[in-house]
């Protein structure tokens, strides 16, 4: 398995305020964009791309109707 490291040049320190006013997850921000920039990072974390999304594995998931 490979080793990852923090690249520690990504990141910098800040104050507070700094940091508070670079959030990009604010209140202030529609629900949809919040829904939108989450899903993006998920793409990023995991290795695939907004167009190209992996499909769903119909052996583990299936929906049926409840019948009383």
């Amino acid at each position: 398995m490979k080793e990852f490291k923090l690249d520690r040049t990504a990141f910098k320190a800040q104050t507070f305020a700094e940091a508070d006013a670079e959030n990009v997850f604010d209140k202030n921000v529609s629900y949809t964009e919040r829904l939108r920039q989450a899903y993006y990072l998920i793409a990023q974390a995991y290795g695939f791309s907004m167009t190209d999304q992996p499909k769903l594995d119909r052996k583990y998931f299936k929906s049926r109707k409840l019948n009383p």
